[in-house]
């Protein structure tokens, strides 16, 4: 989670594929249609307990475009050419707060583990609050940095990734997660799928050349 994802807003999608690298293949050859929806740079992270669990982040430049994608035909194509069963929930948000616990400066997230959890929070001020005053804990714990998001169109549905130093770190932080990571507990609930664990797959600069 480095320079590419300074971003304000953000669409997120957390599913399965048939083969990973032949979905990349299809966004690089979709380059103009993403620039033109106003996407700047695309993520994926493969999970590393889960074979064929990717999560997707796409950085966009503005809310308007987030809404033009959401009822874009092309996002079924998308998903069909990924072999998804369904079509996933995908987020769409914007950035509340990103949070640096190294302070290093450092955006190399290569080797280090990204735990993304989609869930509903009663008040993302409090929850904030919540984090802030954990931050030694959530240190402690492992954690490197936290990106937090609230959706667009529900104003207690938000996205959570942290970096974490290493796999045995990001395995105790789950199994037992700080009170201030409330958002941990509620991760596989209702519509939202599980937590994920992965590592950075692959990156693009949209509008850069492969």
């Amino acid at each position: 989670m480095g320079e590419y994802d300074l971003h304000s807003f953000i669409l997120a999608c957390d599913f399965k594929v048939d083969d990973v690298d032949v979905m990349w293949k299809w966004l690089g050859k979709h380059r103009d249609g993403l620039h033109s929806i106003g996407a700047h740079h695309v993520v994926l992270y493969e999970s590393i307990w889960e074979p064929r669990r990717v999560l997707v982040t796409i950085g966009i430049r503005q809310a308007r475009s987030i809404r033009e994608v959401l009822s874009s035909p092309a996002i079924f194509e998308w998903f069909d050419i990924s072999g998804a069963d369904d079509i996933p929930p995908v987020f769409g948000g914007e950035v509340v707060e990103k949070i640096d616990l190294i302070g290093s400066g450092e955006d190399n997230v290569v080797g280090r583990v990204v735990v993304g959890v989609m869930s509903s929070v009663q008040d993302v001020s409090t929850l904030m609050d919540k984090v802030h005053d954990g931050l030694d804990r959530f240190r402690q714990g492992g954690v490197r940095k936290i990106w937090v998001y609230r959706a667009l169109d529900d104003g207690h549905e938000v996205l959570i990734l942290q970096e974490i130093a290493d796999e045995a770190s990001a395995r105790q932080w789950i199994e037992h997660p700080d009170a201030a990571a409330e958002w941990m507990t509620n991760a596989g609930m209702g519509a939202y799928p599980t937590r994920f664990v992965g590592r950075l797959a692959h990156l693009m600069s949209v509008g850069e050349q492969v």
